[in-house]
């Protein structure tokens, strides 16, 4: 077990889960998946009350020694830099993101099951395709501005090949 402190951020399908998957396993430290702590379980979700999330990024920092926090949100992210040592910007092309959306396994922390999660493809699909010009805190540039800023230990990965 280390004491590694991680974030990890990209476009969705980028390979964020499974590059934290991975580096939690390898380094026996705890993976937090920051769609866990953005939205409302609602029909349509809405995104949760940003001091609801940062109450919660706050214990999960507080109650593990080492960690993995993974996801497109910059606003969550920043709540979490000044903890971290290290970030990998995952800056993989569009086609790539998109590949990997359509190939992903059940995520049940996110869909009641696989079929709901394909049902939803399209929509994700959509929202992978908005990532260079939405102008939000899930955007293209928000992430290469949050990659610029840091100045710890930091990897631009292009592939996640």
């Amino acid at each position: 077990m280390t004491d590694r402190k991680i974030l990890i951020f990209g476009n969705s399908g980028s390979g964020k889960s499974t590059l934290a998957k991975k580096l939690s396993e390898a380094e026996k430290i705890t993976h937090l998946d920051l769609d866990e702590l953005a939205w409302e379980s609602a029909d349509p979700p809405i995104r949760r009350d940003i001091a609801d999330s940062e109450k919660e990024i706050s214990k999960f920092i507080r109650l593990n020694d080492g960690w993995v926090i993974e996801g497109c949100y910059t606003d969550l992210l920043e709540m979490a830099e000044p903890f971290s040592a290290e970030i990998f910007f995952l800056d993989v092309p569009f086609e790539d993101c998109v590949e990997n959306a359509r190939s992903r396994p059940w995520e049940p922390h996110k869909y009641e099951s696989k079929d709901a999660q394909d049902k939803n493809i399209e929509m994700l699909i959509g929202w992978i395709e908005q990532y260079a010009a939405r102008d939000d805190g899930t955007s293209h540039k928000a992430h290469a501005d949050f990659y610029k800023r840091y100045s710890r230990k930091k990897q631009l990965l292009n592939s996640n090949k």
